[in-house]
């Protein structure tokens, strides 16, 4: 069985904002235009805090200089040949995103904004940690 393991960074501006990508459905066909957090899977051997700043450079071309703080660990998905893990952080960050052809905008939103989001917006994990609590807003 393989593992691989994704890391995720919900990333907070001074106004209290949060940022959120809207993906691009010719890319995620199987999850369709959802919002979601930036991140991805990790490349092995590198540590996990330069995965989660590559990851943002790559899908927003923001420099993360913060220190995140790690929030939750999910199972996302278990199949015969295939185990995901996803880690999720939270942060601090400044600047405007440009997205990248994985997703369509970025967006700050508000908590009560994603809080108001359907499953149907939202990612189902990054809904399930908002619904859960394991992530205050």
């Amino acid at each position: 069985m393989e593992l691989q393991v994704g890391v995720k960074a919900l990333l907070k501006n001074k106004e209290g904002k949060y940022l959120l990508l809207r993906r691009n459905p010719k890319k995620y066909p199987e999850v369709g235009p959802n919002w979601d957090i930036i991140g991805g899977r990790i490349n092995p051997g590198l540590p996990l805090l330069d995965n989660l700043k590559r990851e943002i450079m790559e899908e927003a071309r923001l420099d993360y200089h913060g220190t995140p703080k790690l929030v939750a660990a999910q199972d996302i998905l278990k199949i015969p040949d295939r185990h995901v893990v996803r880690l999720t952080f939270t942060g601090d960050m400044e600047g405007e995103p440009k997205v990248d052809e994985e997703h369509l905008e970025a967006k700050w939103f508000t908590a009560a904004e994603i809080k108001a989001m359907s499953v149907t917006e939202l990612d189902s994990f990054f809904k399930e940690l908002i619904d859960k609590e394991n992530i205050n807003l």
